[in-house]
């Protein structure tokens, strides 16, 4: 269904397509997922291989980043309870409880606020197409307002300071910002129809397209956790990997521009893995692979058409860990 509505712009009146809606909610993807789902309309962290966190807040919203991603929103029963579920938890600020992390659960020093505990939920709404609600704009508030001066989001904050953030984690053309948080925060902005385009979602994207490490091992990795083929894992390290098709759909979200350098070099990285029957193999869940070349597809399918807006960034050499001069 999404390949004809999205690769090959099937019309709505295509009977092959109608058929097909009609039975999407059949699919094991779908059914075996709304099985699952709690009375109070959450999902368990044991039950979706969410591990880590232990937490339903972060289970219910990766339940419905996987049914937004299937094609469904608002209409349908399981979306309505999973997403007033998560409403019903929003502090009156507009974010989410931080579970994990805070000084009285870990026993010392801990953290205020990161970023994540708000961007993980959000992102499961706006994927429903909730990202307008009036809900879910005050969170869009509360997360912009804990950017940094240089456009990324931080670790979180400790005793009022920003927090440390390791070498996997780090960003270009930031001192103190979170490549895991930041990812995270700018998928939340590029599934808003207004604030995908914003200055805050391109400046983000510059900073991401920053690090230009091209790793094939990771190629499709988010495909293939929404689709429930890989288990999800942690909370700061959330979206520790760098995933090249995961950048590439926020690049057409946002609107970059193919005739920027990082972005064109990494398309046709992308292209060169494909295989020689048409496929990105995902070699670790080999059942993801045609998942992940559906969204390799469509995202290369919709940057074609070139954005309007190129980074001013200079390019830089990256390295996760800097190497350090021997003292003798």
């Amino acid at each position: 269904m999404l390949v004809l509505q999205d690769l090959l712009k099937s019309s709505e009146d295509n009977p092959e397509f109608q058929e097909l809606v009609q039975r999407k909610q059949e699919d094991l993807l779908v059914s075996e997922l709304v099985k699952l789902q709690s009375e109070n309309g959450a999902w368990k962290a044991r039950d979706l291989q969410v591990f880590g966190s232990g937490d339903e807040i972060q289970a219910t919203s990766q339940a419905l980043n996987r049914l937004g991603y299937l094609g469904f929103g608002q209409n349908h029963p399981s979306v309505q309870a999973g997403a007033e579920y998560l409403f019903s938890l929003q502090r009156g600020d507009g974010s989410w409880e931080l579970s994990r992390y805070r000084p009285e659960t870990e026993g010392g020093p801990g953290y205020s606020m990161i970023p994540l505990q708000t961007a993980i939920p959000l992102r499961g709404l706006a994927s429903c197409s909730y990202a307008t609600d009036p809900r879910a704009e005050h969170a869009y508030d509360w997360l912009l307002e804990q950017r940094l001066p240089d456009g990324a989001w931080p670790t979180g904050v400790a005793s009022g300071n920003p927090g440390y953030v390791a070498g996997y984690r780090r960003l270009a053309h930031s001192r103190w910002g979170c490549r895991s948080n930041t990812t995270g925060a700018l998928i939340c902005l590029a599934l808003h129809p207004r604030r995908r385009n914003g200055s805050e979602a391109r400046q983000a994207l510059d900073m991401l397209l920053g690090r230009e490490t091209k790793e094939k091992h990771t190629l499709g990795f988010e495909v293939a956790r929404t689709v429930g083929a890989e288990p999800s894992r942690g909370f700061l390290t959330y979206y520790a990997r760098f995933d090249l098709a995961q950048l590439l759909d926020l690049c057409w979200r946002v609107g970059a521009s193919i005739e920027d350098e990082r972005v064109a070099e990494t398309i046709d990285f992308v292209r060169a893995l494909r295989g020689p029957y048409g496929l990105w193999e995902y070699i670790s869940q080999p059942q993801a692979s045609r998942w992940v070349t559906f969204d390799i597809l469509r995202s290369l399918s919709r940057l074609d058409k070139a954005g309007d807006w190129l980074s001013l960034e200079p390019r830089t050499p990256f390295q996760s860990y800097a190497r350090r001069n021997r003292r003798f």
